[in-house]
């Protein structure tokens, strides 16, 4: 199993940007990471044409909101699943802190504590043990 997952992108304006993503002792495929990653930004860029004019914070908000849901959505407890999440979540911002610029820093502090807030307010989630899936 590689210890790092390598991730290129471009960006919509045309710059190219090359992560090196280290990869959690536990994690089971870089590939299905790999290919979950592509379908998550995918899906991203598609319903941000469709919405149009949408700010960055908006964006990275609701990523965070999605992180602490599906954090909710594990079969732990939460406390692990947060703990979990926080430290995925750090050790993906930090992998670009020492290669970019200050607005870099600025959106990485700024998804840090979107992405606490929000797996803070999942604690207090309901629970209702009905269907699977998400809706």
């Amino acid at each position: 199993m590689p210890q790092n997952l390598p991730y290129d992108v471009t960006t919509a304006t045309g710059e190219k940007i090359a992560f090196e993503f280290p990869l959690h002792a536990e994690t089971q495929s870089a590939m299905r990471v790999s290919q979950l990653l592509n379908a998550v930004l995918g899906s991203l860029d598609r319903e941000l044409k469709v919405l149009g004019n949408t700010a960055n914070g908006d964006v990275m908000q609701a990523l965070a909101m999605a992180l602490a849901v599906r954090t909710a959505m594990l079969h732990a407890p939460y406390a692990i699943g947060q703990q979990l999440a926080t430290e995925l979540a750090a050790t993906a911002l930090a992998v670009r802190t020492a290669m970019l610029h200050a607005p870099y820093a600025i959106g990485q502090q700024l998804a840090t504590e979107l992405a606490a807030t929000a797996l803070a307010a999942a604690q207090h989630c309901e629970r209702n043990e009905g269907a699977v899936g998400h809706g």
